[in-house]
């Protein structure tokens, strides 16, 4: 039979060169991220008998591929899907943690999740980090910032391709950096203060595009709204705030979202919204909604985008109304009128507000 490692896709070079390096340090309660689908904190369960082995994911839909690859986990390695560090059992913190990391990834993200890892060492714990890029200097000189030696160990291949750093922690940090924020912006008459971190779509900002669906939409009292993919939320947050008999269901495949939005309804006095963790597109209460917002992101060859689409045609009461927006409007004006009604765009600055009616 194939091991667990075997049944996934072969580890990125980040993460495979962070497990070869963390499988010869000592640690048994042991944090690990990942750029794949967990191989490096596989890899130390299967070899580490008796350790805790907690494998921390951003977003649930990473989550799901690796839990739909490997059902039978060894029975040290937990899975969570946090927008914090998970706790250790070892006293809350760990000796060990393993974080590799893209090249291309989001830097105060990166800087953000390396930051919280570090501070969840016990003293004597040690940080293994591994980026795809041999030549390296920002993800070094970023770990040397801690105070603390920075061990390198590069990749000895004929054709490197990543870098590993060692950082053993021996004091705390001397200053904690919070990376979260707060944006204001107003929709009609109302100022609404919106949470925001790294990770989060659109942090430190309101995206355009939330301020064109804001002004596109007219709702009535009474109305149930579904926000697919909130980000962090500016919409849900405008929507909510015209009055207290709407309704709002938000859901994101983003802890950091739904963690935020959270937030940033008790903070607005907003009980009429809920949000839900929520990678699959599936909501309470199918059929009931008048309106779905979304605005889908433009990877994934339409994966997502389709995916949206029936969400919200699940969703929707019929005569409901599906609003998005994009700047990649080909394939909703192709797909659309074969199961919707009414389809219609307009051009906003740029961006293509779609609308279409449920049919009954």
């Amino acid at each position: 039979m194939p091991t667990l490692l075997e049944k996934l896709p072969p580890a990125r070079p980040a993460e495979l060169h962070a497990a070869t390096i963390a499988k010869e340090l000592s640690g048994n309660h042991i944090l690990a991220t990942t750029v794949g689908r967990g191989q490096a904190a596989i890899t130390l369960a299967e070899t580490r008998p008796d350790a805790e082995v907690n494998l921390w994911f951003h977003d649930q839909y990473q989550q799901r591929l690796l839990v739909s690859a490997v059902q039978d986990f060894p029975a040290q390695l937990s899975l969570y899907c946090e927008a914090d560090t998970p706790v250790s059992v070892h006293e809350g913190q760990y000796d060990l943690a393993v974080i590799p990391v893209f090249k291309s990834g989001e830097a105060e993200f990166t800087r953000d999740v390396l930051q919280a890892a570090f501070q969840a060492l016990e003293l004597g714990g040690q940080l293994v980090t591994a980026i795809d890029n041999p030549q390296d200097k920002w993800l070094r000189s970023h770990l040397a910032a801690t105070g603390e030696t920075v061990r390198v160990r590069p990749d000895i291949s004929e054709k490197p391709r990543t870098v590993c750093y060692i950082v053993r922690k021996t004091q705390p940090l001397k200053k904690v950096r919070d990376f979260g924020c707060k944006v204001v912006f107003r929709d009609q008459q109302r100022l609404l203060t919106a949470v925001s971190r790294p990770g989060v779509f659109a942090h430190r900002r309101i995206d355009p595009a939330a301020r064109h669906l804001l002004n596109a939409i007219d709702l009535a009292e009474g109305a149930r709204v579904l926000e697919l993919g909130c980000g962090s939320g500016c919409v849900s947050l405008g929507l909510a705030a015209r009055h207290p008999s709407i309704e709002i269901y938000a859901i994101d495949s983003s802890a950091r979202a739904v963690s935020c939005l959270r937030q940033s309804a008790a903070e607005n006095n907003l009980p009429n919204i809920t949000v839900a963790l929520e990678a699959s597109g599936i909501v309470p209460d199918p059929g009931c909604y008048d309106l779905v917002v979304a605005n889908p992101p433009y990877y994934s060859d339409f994966r997502i985008a389709e995916m949206f689409v029936n969400s919200a045609k699940a969703a929707l009461a019929p005569g409901g109304t599906l609003l998005l927006i994009t700047k990649q409007p080909s394939w909703y004006l192709e797909q659309l009128p074969q199961a919707w009604n009414d389809v219609a765009q307009e051009l906003v600055k740029g961006y293509h507000i779609i609308e279409a009616v449920r049919r009954p």
